[in-house]
C-alpha cells in the first residue's frame, strides 16, 4: 500500500487515511489509485465489517485532485486513456463510480471536503465532521460542473433546493449549515472527531452485517424506483434476510438478553 494512503485494523473496522496533509489531502493519480486499492482490500476482507474515512491532519479531509498532476495528465495523456482509468474506472476516490460496496462507510471530515473530496464524502453513508469543517463543489466558478456523483448524490442527501444552491453557486457551506441541511449527521470538536468516529463504526461492526449488507443495497437501488417496485424490493431482502443465520442469532439473544454476537452468515 502506498505511504500516501494509510489503512488501519480497529478490531472489524478499517482505517482509512488520506495522507498527504502537505497537499490538503488532494489525490494525484497514483494516491487515487491506492486509494481505489485500499476500497477492494477492505470490500474483500471478510472480517472488516466498517470503514471510516478520514484526512490526515486538522486542515482537511480532501481538497480533491491534485490539479497540478490532472493538468499535466490532461496535456500529456491521451483522452481514452484518462476516460478508462477514471470515467469508466471506480472514479475519483475510489467509491464514486463503478465500484458498490455494500458494507457501512463513515467519513469523518477533519476540514476541506472540496471538489473531488466533497464528492467522496458524499459517497460515504454517514457523514461526521469537525467545526472547521467546509464543503464546497466550485467547478462552477471555473466554467464546468462536479462529475464523480456530485450532481447526483447532493440532491438525494439535502434536497434539490440546497444541492442547487451548493452546486451552481459555487460557495462553500460551513459546518453548522451542513448539519442544518442534513449533510452530515454530527459535528464533534477536532480532537474528538476521529475517536467518536472510530466509537460509533465500532458499534456498527456489532451490528448484523447481513442487515447492513442487505439494507444499504435495498436503500441505494431503490433511489428513483416506482414505490410498489421499490417495496417489492425491500420486501424480498427482508425474506432472504430472514433466512440467514444472523437472524437466528438475534433473535436468541433478544430471548437470552445478551448482545448478539453475529457471523455475518
Amino acid at each position: 500500500m502506498s505511504n500516501d494512503i494509510l489503512i488501519e485494523k480497529h478490531g472489524a473496522v478499517r482505517l482509512i487515511t488520506i495522507n498527504r496533509a502537505r497537499k490538503m489531502n488532494s489525490l494525484d493519480f497514483a494516491a487515487n489509485d491506492a486509494l481505489v486499492a485500499a476500497w477492494r482490500e477492505f470490500d474483500a476482507d471478510e472480517e472488516a465489517r466498517v470503514a471510516v474515512v478520514t484526512g490526515k491532519g486538522d486542515t482537511a479531509f480532501c481538497a480533491g485532485a491534485d490539479l497540478k498532476t490532472y493538468t499535466m495528465a490532461f496535456a500529456n495523456s491521451p483522452a481514452p486513456e484518462f476516460r478508462r482509468r477514471y470515467t469508466n474506472g471506480p472514479g475519483f476516490g475510489g467509491i464514486t463510480r463503478n465500484l458498490d460496496i455494500w458494507k457501512p462507510i463513515v467519513a469523518a471530515v477533519n476540514g476541506f471536503a472540496i471538489s473531488g473530496g466533497f464528492e467522496l464524502a458524499l459517497a460515504c453513508d454517514i457523514r461526521f465532521c469537525s467545526p472547521n469543517a467546509e464543503f464546497a463543489l466550485q467547478d462552477a466558478k471555473w466554467g464546468f460542473h462536479a462529475c464523480d456523483g456530485g450532481l447526483i448524490r447532493l440532491p438525494q442527501i439535502v434536497g434539490l433546493g440546497h444541492a442547487m444552491e451548493i452546486i451552481l453557486s459555487g460557495d462553500r457551506v460551513d459546518a453548522e449549515h451542513a448539519q442544518r441541511i442534513g449533510l452530515v449527521n454530527r459535528i464533534y470538536p477536532q480532537a474528538e472527531l476521529l475517536a467518536k468516529t472510530l466509537e460509533f463504526a465500532q458499534m456498527l461492526a456489532r451490528r448484523s452485517p447481513l442487515s447492513h449488507r442487505f439494507a444499504k443495497e435495498v436503500m441505494k437501488r431503490s433511489v428513483g424506483l416506482p414505490l410498489e417496485e421499490a417495496l417489492r424490493m425491500e420486501s424480498r431482502s427482508f425474506y432472504d434476510v430472514g433466512r440467514t443465520e444472523d437472524l437466528a442469532e438475534g433473535t436468541t439473544s433478544f430471548r437470552e438478553r445478551r448482545e448478539a454476537k453475529f457471523k455475518g452468515r
